[in-house]
């Protein structure tokens, strides 16, 4: 593997840099209250006045056409400046793959510049009370009526769902288990939303009630009954190279290698030092392995089920870096960023596949063991 950037690499890293630090606004109030959540959709809208908003996405849905590798470099200067969270990940990390290998060009360019400016933002809405990890296993059912269908059922834990435009997920439109079922786009104004409170009180998930929603023909994703296939697709994206980039992580283990050279604990104590190098240096192999992975992608491969084997390892190494931190501050812990940080990290082994469902594909799909 190559990684010797080429000169127009270095560029865009610099011009990114530049522009974040003339820009970033630093922390904003949480995207789980009105205030922070249109604070954090305007910050959205100027980084799409620059084009820094989707890099990767061809021009003409508002991207740059940039590289995968160029857009890794452009969360790592986003996360390393401080930049706040991005409200319209669900959007632009998950759906937006998906357009863009199964939708029409009709649904791409109708979606996919309004989730580039942040005018739309999208809600995930997999989960319904009695299917959880075992998404096959709903039963919200789509009814098909003149020029389109009627949606029916319940889905919770929907990630923004609160303050949410649109949200997207899978009916059952015929059959059992994974046949039969499509994938739907819909817009949430129509939709009954109840919100979630989290341990913080503020709600960062809802439940969805559809009692005969109607959507158009225009809002299926890909092949009425095919939905699994495209639901695959997103889960790919959710635990693959877009949903939580190297990025994120490197900027995490930086600020944790600084807090414990800062800590008192750790001169007397050679555990908490080694847990802290320890971090940093699975930070940077996560890195390392994505920016070889995107190499893959960009050469023609897929990364199909291996996906689960990046989504195991940083959702595991986010809960580490969190709980050295809180072993380092002790009692200040609850006092700090650290502290939501860490309430943050322990959803990780859960949301996009839990890590149990993760290393039974791995067992299954990457090593071939038998079931």
């Amino acid at each position: 593997m190559d990684l010797d950037f080429t000169r127009a690499e270095q560029d865009f890293r610099a011009e990114v840099r530049d522009w974040l630090a003339a820009h970033s606004p630093g922390t904003l109030p949480s995207m789980d209250t009105r205030e922070g959540f249109e604070a954090h959709r305007a910050w959205e809208e100027l980084l799409a006045g620059a084009r820094l908003s989707a890099v990767s996405w061809p021009p003409e849905y508002g991207g740059r056409g940039a590289s995968l590798t160029e857009w890794l470099i452009f969360e790592e200067e986003y996360w390393a400046a401080g930049a706040p969270g991005r409200v319209t990940q669900n959007g632009i990390f998950l759906l937006a793959p998906t357009l863009m290998r199964f939708g029409t060009e009709e649904q791409r360019r109708r979606w996919l510049p309004g989730m580039a400016q942040a005018r739309e933002v999208w809600a995930q809405a997999w989960s319904e009370p009695e299917a959880g990890s075992d998404l096959a296993a709903l039963t919200s059912r789509a009814e098909r009526v003149d020029g389109g269908w009627l949606l029916h059922g319940q889905k919770t834990w929907s990630s923004r769902a609160a303050y949410a435009s649109h949200g997207f997920g899978l009916f059952r439109t015929s059959g059992t288990r994974h046949k039969g079922l499509t994938y739907f786009l819909f817009p949430l104004d129509e939709v009954a939303v109840r919100p979630i409170a989290q341990l913080d009180g503020l709600p960062g998930f809802a439940e969805l009630f559809f009692d005969g929603v109607f959507v158009p023909d225009s809002m299926v994703l890909g092949e009425v009954g095919e939905g699994w296939r495209v639901a695959m697709a997103t889960t790919s994206s959710e635990r693959g190279l877009t949903l939580r980039s190297p990025g994120r992580f490197l900027a995490t283990a930086d600020r944790l290698v600084h807090l414990a050279r800062d800590a008192a604990p750790v001169l007397a104590d050679p555990v908490l030092a080694d847990r802290a190098a320890r971090c940093w240096i699975d930070a940077e192999a996560y890195r390392l392995h994505t920016f070889a992975t995107a190499r893959r992608i960009e050469a023609g491969e897929e990364i199909g089920s291996a996906a689960s084997m990046g989504k195991v390892f940083w959702s595991e190494l986010d809960v580490r870096m969190h709980t050295l931190a809180m072993d380092l501050l002790g009692d200040r812990a609850a006092e700090t960023p650290w502290f939501d940080g860490f309430l943050f990290s322990l959803a990780g082994p859960i949301y996009a596949g839990t890590n149990e469902i993760q290393r039974n594909i791995i067992a299954e799909r990457v090593l071939g063991l038998p079931r």
